[in-house]
């Protein structure tokens, strides 16, 4: 028999063992209810971790090509600070643009900290320049040093203390989804073992009386794994199109770099949610199986 075959048979079942099984009860919603729900939480739980590491991704690459120069001087040498440092910065190869922020510019960056309508005018704030690096980059170590040489004033931030944290906390959250994922999973298997342990307590005299005409374990079991197996995968599959449809709907702006405006599948992602159906009806089987098996050696 193939593969196909075996799952064909599994799938139509044999009328004769479903009858030890109930067609309906309290472990029939419960496992249902139990297998959409978790499987909901789960298309959630992959969503959140794939939005995760793109935003952290989009923001390392945008740190890891943009730099900031910041210069501190007297008022009267500001100026000429300035023109210094964008000379040095205008003969470094590798470096694509350069742009000086403006006042206002450096207000909207302090305007969550300090507020609205503050007079930078009046205060002895750095000065601020934006680099951005060419596909090929540049030496940050020498334009480092041309700088201590000849704008004293400037420091240069490559925001490399920015980039590591960030890419340590991706990191932590994708261990930390997977960890989510395994404890979805393994309550949802407890749940079908618990509800399939109930229906066959509930069955103890019509599965005595098979095995007095000859049924043997694994004859009665393979009805109840098959039932609560199908059951599995019918609530999960409910769960899974629920939940995609939500994150669909879920504000998709990826290229906005914001986490809240990003989340939801892009691309080979999408194959996550569809295939957990298949995992949730692939674990009620082991865990179903394995209820089976002990109870009825238990009532043996």
């Amino acid at each position: 028999m193939s593969f196909f075959q075996g799952l064909w048979a599994f799938v139509a079942g044999d009328a004769r063992a479903e009858r030890t099984v109930p067609p309906s009860g309290y472990s029939v919603w419960l496992v249902v209810f139990a297998a959409a729900a978790m499987t909901f939480l789960a298309v959630f739980v992959s969503a959140l971790s794939q939005t995760t590491a793109r935003v952290a991704d989009l923001w390392s690459q945008e740190l890891s090509r943009a730099s900031t120069l910041r210069i501190t001087a007297d008022p009267d040498a500001m100026e000429a600070q300035v023109a210094a440092a964008l000379k040095v910065l205008d003969t470094t190869p590798g470096i694509a643009s350069v742009q000086v922020m403006t006042l206002a510019e450096q207000a909207a960056l302090l305007e969550p900290w300090l507020g609205p309508d503050v007079p930078l005018e009046l205060l002895n704030v750095p000065a601020m320049i934006d680099v951005v690096e060419d596909e090929n980059g540049f030496d940050g170590a020498g334009l480092r040093a041309r700088l201590a040489a000849e704008v004293p004033g400037a420091v240069y931030d490559d925001h490399t203390t920015w980039r590591a944290p960030l890419v340590r906390a991706a990191g932590q959250l994708r261990v930390t989804a997977a960890l989510a994922l395994v404890l979805i999973l393994g309550a949802l298997a407890a749940m079908v073992a618990l509800a399939a342990q109930a229906a066959l307590a509930a069955n103890a005299q019509v599965i005595s009386v098979l095995r007095l005409v000859g049924a043997r374990d694994v004859y009665i079991a393979r009805a109840f794994v098959r039932r609560f197996t199908l059951r599995t995968f019918a609530g999960a599959a409910v769960g899974a199109v629920v939940g995609m449809i939500v994150v669909a709907l879920l504000p998709n702006d990826a290229t906005s770099g914001g986490f809240l405006t990003a989340i939801g599948f892009q691309g080979l992602g999408w194959i996550m949610p569809v295939i957990l159906p298949f995992v949730a009806g692939v674990i009620a089987f082991a865990a179903t199986r394995a209820a089976a098996l002990r109870m009825l050696r238990q009532q043996a």
